[in-house]
This record gives structure tokens, sequence and C-alpha cells, in this order.
């Protein structure tokens, strides 16, 4: 099955497959990753955008968006909207089913972690500060800088032909690992709605021992500032002829 339907799906569950199981290894009690720190679990996503995009252009989705903001920043910049509900459905759908293998792959460690913030965290984001409107334009701000600086890595005026076969995931990677360590501060830097969402359905709906809740009061920041962010990123790339 080689469809771009498939290849967001597919590409979008490694994401989180990599990306929460890192986190999950750094929370999580008696992981041996155990405390190893945000250089850890910035470095394991960038590593899982990487495979993600790899994953996606191999089973079908040579744009391999992995992320709603971008399928709308793309929609924006180019005026063709016919991918956003198919691919928005196929990555929020494989961000659960990635959750939900991060869940088993930890298994034994949810009962050894009282914590369930900790718990919550390796699925979905929160605030360092709770501040809504400030935590909505952290993640718009973040998410601008993710879509458009992946305009300017392919953009026609970078050079003739763009990023060297195979490079751009790479690059792409490199970019999100910026962002995490510059910007990932104050929100935990979702810069993805399906990244944060798909995994928060996963943690609500698993049986996750002594979970607590789904932190449903903040989950609408994490999937419209992201959504915001790129479409203005979209838009100006549209300007600006990128």
């Amino acid at each position: 099955m080689h469809a771009p339907w498939f290849g967001e799906f597919m590409g979008t569950l490694v994401l989180i497959l990599f990306g929460d199981g890192a986190v999950a290894g750094v929370l999580l009690k008696k992981s041996k990753a155990e405390n190893s720190g945000w250089m850890v679990i910035t470095t394991g996503w960038a590593i899982a955008v990487m495979c993600g995009v790899f994953t996606a252009i191999a089973c079908g989705s040579p744009g391999a968006h992995l992320n709603p903001a971008v399928t709308l920043g793309i929609a924006v910049q180019t005026g063709n909207y016919s991918n956003v509900a198919p691919f928005v459905v196929a990555q929020i759908l494989g961000a659960i089913v990635g959750g939900t293998l991060v869940w088993l792959h930890y298994l034994p460690h949810w009962e050894q972690t009282p914590e369930v913030t900790a718990k919550l965290t390796v699925f979905c984001t929160s605030p360092a500060i709770r501040a809504f409107p400030m935590n909505f334009l952290s993640e718009a701000i973040a998410t601008f800088a993710l879509v458009f600086v992946v305009f300017a890595i392919f953009s026609k005026n970078v050079s003739v032909t763009g990023p060297a076969a195979g490079l751009g995931p790479y690059l792409v990677a490199s970019l999100v690992w910026g962002i995490g360590l510059s910007l990932g501060g104050p929100t935990g830097y979702a810069i993805n709605p399906a990244r944060d969402l798909g995994p928060r359905i996963a943690h609500a709906i698993l049986p996750i021992a002594g979970k607590g809740q789904s932190g449903w009061d903040y989950a609408a920041i994490p999937v419209f500032g992201p959504l915001a962010g790129g479409a203005i990123a979209g838009l100006l790339a549209k300007l600006l002829g990128l």
C-alpha cells in the first residue's frame, strides 16, 4: 500500500513512537534513561522527525507533512486545499497509534511512576506557566518558525535545485531540534496539532495505570496556536514567492 494518506499515517506514527518514546524514557520511573533531561528530549524529537519523514516518503507521501500546521501552510501557499482533510485525519490517527505503541513499549513503567503529570507529559504538552494567551502566542511563533523555515529550505531562491536529494529530512530534523532548544521552554513546543491531540486522545482512552486527567482544558492551545502559525507562514511564503 503506497498512497499519500498511508504515508502520512505511517510517518506520523513513527514520529510519535520515537518522539513520545524519548519523553517516556526520560520521565518514567526505572527507565534506564530516567532524568536524562531536555537535551535528550529535543534530540529525540529531531530524530523522530527525520525518521517520520523518511517513512512517509517511502510509504507514498513525497511531501511528508506529518503535521496539520504544515499541511495548512502549504495549502495557503499554493491555494490547493484538497489534501487538508484527508492528511489531517491520517496524521491524527497515526499519532493515536504511535501513542498507543509507546504505552505498550513502556507498559511496566506506568505503575512504577506515581506522578500523573509525568505520565500525561509523555503523550502531550502543557505550559510551564499557564497563561493561555501567551501559550497560544508561543505555539504560533514556534510553528511559524517551523513552517516558514521549511519553505525557505526548499525555496527555489536558495538554489536552483533546492537541497541535494535525500538531504531535506536531515535539514528539517535540525530545524525541529533548534526550535526545541530555543523556543520550546514555554509550552514544550507542540508545533503540531496531530502530535499533541492524537496522543492526548490515546492517553484518554488507554488503561494507563494511575494516569489522572488528560488536560482537556489546555488541549485547544496546541491545536489552534500551531494552525495559526502555519497559516501565517504559508501566507508570507506566498507573498514572498518562496
